[in-house]
């Protein structure tokens, strides 16, 4: 199975915001992205939209299905926000191919942790439902309890996206400590989800060298990846970043 890269461009959206006009064009950047072959955008418009706006989700929602009309291709588009009556009014307004949810905390800079299900269970359940109903496939944000997990398919969602911050953080100190949490966390936690029939996504601070390793995470569907990768296109351009992160999934 053959593992996408979906492209969060959030960071292009805060470099916009921070100057006002449009300027980088957030619409030409995932052009660019999707050009270079990546197989799909992600945006996460928080409430204080401070990066991706309302207005950007629909400007790129026609852009995708603009581009895969031309190129008689594929790429998909996923939203991600909390589970709130604003994000679910915007997701059903827009028609994204996956609505990924994830538990948001007031004030905080990303998000950083998975949904507890034992208290959560019942609002995923209905959102689940809800984008069910819509076609649209739902992800949830989820951290590699086992206990947790081992509710996961009462939520009735489709897949889960594995949070991968305390591995990339491992990893960045000793590529060994990265190799150790992978095989003893995530790798038992992808057997538990898949065992529940669910399928695997995953996301947060991914990068081109610790992709080598995550990549071999048992039914791994798809990667979000936004802030390593719009870094490191800083310093070699946008197109090439992406190919090098295709390059480490494969």
């Amino acid at each position: 199975m053959k593992t996408k890269l979906s492209v969060n461009i959030n960071k292009i959206a805060t470099v916009r915001n921070s100057r006002g006009g449009n300027l980088p064009d957030l619409v030409r950047f995932a052009e660019l992205v999707l050009e270079a072959g990546a197989h799909g955008i992600t945006v996460h418009p928080r409430e204080d939209e401070r990066h991706i706006r309302k207005d950007d989700v629909f400007v790129l929602k026609d852009l995708i299905d603009s581009y895969n009309r031309r190129h008689k291709t594929s790429a998909e588009y996923n939203i991600e926000g909390e589970p709130s009556p604003r994000y679910l009014d915007l997701v059903l307004a827009a028609k994204p191919d996956q609505a990924t949810l994830v538990p948001v905390t007031p004030g905080e800079i990303t998000s950083d942790h998975g949904f507890d299900f034992e208290k959560d269970l019942d609002i995923v359940q209905e959102y689940s439902k809800i984008l069910k109903k819509e076609r649209i496939r739902s992800s949830l944000f989820v951290e590699t309890d086992l206990e947790n997990l081992k509710l996961v398919s009462a939520t009735g969602a489709d897949r889960v996206e594995f949070y991968t911050g305390p591995f990339a953080e491992k990893f960045d100190i000793s590529p060994e400590e990265g190799r150790a949490i992978f095989v003893s966390e995530y790798v038992p936690a992808a057997e538990e989800v898949l065992r529940q029939k669910l399928e695997i996504n995953a996301g947060h601070d991914l990068d081109q060298n610790n992709l080598r390793v995550f990549a071999g995470l048992p039914g791994l569907s798809e990667v979000s990846i936004g802030h390593r990768l719009i870094s490191y296109a800083l310093e070699v351009g946008i197109a090439q970043s992406v190919r090098e992160y295709l390059r480490a999934l494969s």
